[in-house]
């Protein structure tokens, strides 16, 4: 595994491949802070200004920017310039009315994807944990570091703990209010977030169950009828008849 280099930088050959930067150019570039995501899923705020959306020149520029609050993530201004902007995460240019959706794709493993101004409010997050906490109350962990705290009535019958690790959830951002829950099924349509099938959505057919559950075999079928298959750790569920977000063209 390639060395990362200091605390603050790390050099171009060990960043993520995804990443735009020259990789002989120069020797060190931003490390994102410890945050939502980890530093594979995720590209540095920084970047995102300068390389790929072109807004700065130089990294001076693109630090002034950014400082600035210039920028959304998820609906709030972020005003570090190594914030990591990860899987699912909205990213707004709030000066443009410009509004970004960070999805996994094909080959290139993840792109700024354009979305309308009416998803701007909405966020998919995979439920990758649960715990019951004090009072019998359910709190989900969730992909992008966010925990939500599910209200029980009763402890002894907790009626309201329907979700499952791995469901995804459509959430409004900043609020996190929940706004429909979509679940790990037969018949849902996902998209495949790691692995050779990066980026590719089908609709689930069949999943073979291991002793470990993330392990288990998912196979999916895509809109030309070509079937295909990935671990259960690798799928994302984006929607039951169809996708709550928008897509790439020719995605789905």
């Amino acid at each position: 595994m390639a060395r990362m280099g200091g605390k603050k930088h790390i050099t171009r050959h060990a960043a993520p491949a995804f990443w735009p930067i020259l990789r002989k150019e120069y020797k060190w570039t931003v490390k994102p802070s410890p945050g939502p995501h980890p530093i594979g899923r995720c590209i540095p705020l920084l970047i995102i200004v300068r390389d790929i959306l072109g807004y700065a020149k130089t990294a001076a520029e693109a630090r002034k920017l950014i400082a600035e609050g210039h920028f959304k993530v998820d609906g709030r201004v972020r005003k570090d310039y190594k914030f990591p902007v990860g899987l699912m995460d909205v990213f707004e240019v709030a000066t443009t009315n410009e509004y970004y959706r960070l999805i996994p794709y094909p080959v290139k493993y993840m792109i700024l994807h354009l979305i309308p101004s009416e998803e701007k409010e909405y966020k998919l997050v995979r439920i990758e944990n649960k715990t019951t906490v004090k009072g019998g109350h359910i709190q989900l962990n969730l992909h992008d570091g966010r925990n939500l705290l599910i209200k029980v009535s009763d402890p002894t019958n907790p009626e309201e703990d329907v979700y499952k690790t791995l469901d995804t959830l459509l959430i409004k951002v900043p609020s996190q209010e929940i706004v429909e829950h979509l679940k790990l099924e037969k018949g849902a349509l996902a998209i495949v977030i790691s692995g050779r099938n990066v980026g590719r959505v089908g609709r689930i057919k069949s999943i073979a169950q291991r002793f470990k559950r993330r392990d288990s075999i998912v196979t999916l079928e895509d809109k030309n009828g070509e079937v295909f298959q990935t671990s259960l750790d690798n799928v994302f569920v984006i929607g039951k008849d169809k996708s709550v977000i928008s897509l790439p063209e020719g995605a789905w």
